[in-house]
């Protein structure tokens, strides 16, 4: 019997109990990252009240994808050693007492540890423990909308919980136009947001799920793990796959300032149709993983990533005389798409067929290299911005990026080839 089925008897035994719990991993991905970035909607105050320059916050944000980064593979073997309750109240509870530090406005050495700590917290202890959690809740024909409601459902929180801070941020500015004060009651907010969710997770998460797969996780050879991932094809090709997707997401990063140089939209005209784009996170991300699981994961995958890539090269092409309904049809196309991307290709775990007592190393593994974007990508795009200034910098980004979504979209066809020789010789 495959190892990712044993657990099949004990999901059903769970019942609707499993909901509840998946319900909870939701929550905690949804509330754990938005307090390590508050400066999306918060950025001008954090630097008057913390009295640090942009340079400044850009090195605290480049160390924090550096302990990301640092921290995806022994994410995965800590998440293969312990319990998902353990890791992710424990990572939940940092993240709320390191944004209780930061809410006394400490100094830059202080705020140093504290951002490589909010990094080992969202990153070592969390990462893998979430996505795993998921897998072993989910049977292999809800693969697909599990993850997909996790990433979908998660957007809703962030975007609940930005709504909340927001209004909180403008009652105490119209009172005293305090914004130090302000923002202190924001991070309040998402500290203790944490450290409840971090509670809920105790008590309530399944703290004997996976522990016969743990037990043999200790038993074997971290080294023998490795080489056995290493080995598979599969997960080489899952790792491109989310590689290509990725990069097709951090595509949308760029879109608010091409729409005002190229289109000539003013801040708010972009910002209102980049804040429509976030709220397609809950319907691509929700609604792709529904189709993957009813028709095909790989096949809407694939899709998805064409059709985005398509939609990336519209932006590129389409004239400036057309007029903002185009351009903000574009925009949301490639964003419902992005965010479906971003629910599936975790889903794929489950077609890799890989033992469960190594899924989270897998996950740290495919992460590491599934997430270079964070790294390389910033420099890429400073780098033809350089060379290109305006306009023309961004199409080449962009032409870029398309090109490796319809790349992805290859892999996913190998690697739909791979999974059918696998079935066959089974």
């Amino acid at each position: 019997m495959n190892e990712t089925r044993v657990l099949a008897p004990e999901r059903a035994a769970l019942g609707r109990g499993r909901y509840f719990q998946f319900g909870l991993l939701l929550v905690a991905a949804g509330a754990i990252y938005p307090l390590l970035y508050l400066r999306q909607n918060f950025e001008t105050t954090i630097l008057q009240s913390f009295g640090i320059t942009v340079g400044d916050l850009g090195v605290f944000y480049s160390m924090l994808g550096v302990v990301y980064a640092l921290a995806y593979l022994p994410s995965g073997w800590l998440a293969d050693r312990m319990s998902p309750r353990l890791l992710i109240s424990f990572s939940l509870a940092a993240v709320g007492l390191l944004g209780l530090w930061f809410s006394t406005f400490p100094g830059y050495r202080a705020l140093e540890i504290i951002f490589i700590g909010w990094g080992l917290a969202a990153g070592l202890t969390f990462w893998a423990a979430l996505l795993k959690g998921v897998k072993m809740l989910a049977a292999a024909n809800e693969q697909g909308r599990f993850f997909g409601v996790l990433d979908g459902g998660r957007g809703l929180v962030e975007a609940l919980l930005a709504t909340l801070a927001l209004a909180l941020f403008a009652y105490h500015m119209d009172g005293d136009g305090d914004g130090r004060l302000a923002l202190q009651q924001v991070i309040y907010l998402y500290s203790f947001t944490c450290l409840a969710i971090a509670a809920l997770i105790w008590i309530f998460l399944d703290k004997g799920r996976g522990e016969a797969e743990q037990k043999e996780s200790r038993a074997t050879s971290q080294w023998d793990d490795l080489k056995l991932l290493l080995g598979q094809r599969q997960v080489w090709l899952m790792s491109l796959i989310v590689l290509c997707g990725y990069q097709l997401f951090w595509a949308t990063y760029s879109f608010s300032a091409y729409l005002q140089q190229h289109y000539g939209l003013s801040a708010v005209a972009a910002g209102f149709i980049t804040v429509a784009k976030l709220w397609m996170r809950p319907i691509g991300g929700i609604g792709g993983g529904f189709l993957g699981d009813r028709f095909s994961r790989t096949g809407v995958l694939a899709g998805s990533m064409v059709f985005s890539s398509l939609g990336l090269f519209g932006l590129i092409l389409l004239p400036v005389s057309a007029g903002i309904y185009p351009l903000l049809a574009l925009v949301l196309l490639v964003g419902v798409l992005t965010y479906a991307i971003r629910g599936l290709y975790w889903s794929l775990l489950d077609d890799c067929k890989i033992p469960l007592r190594v899924t989270g190393l897998a996950i740290g593994l495919v992460s590491v290299i599934g997430y270079l974007p964070d790294i390389f990508l910033p420099l890429l795009n400073g780098w033809i911005s350089a060379r290109y200034p305006g306009v023309l910098g961004y199409q080449l980004y962009f032409g870029y990026i398309a090109l490796c979504g319809c790349l992805g979209a290859a892999v996913i066809y190998r690697f739909r080839k791979s999974q059918q020789r696998q079935e066959e010789n089974a």
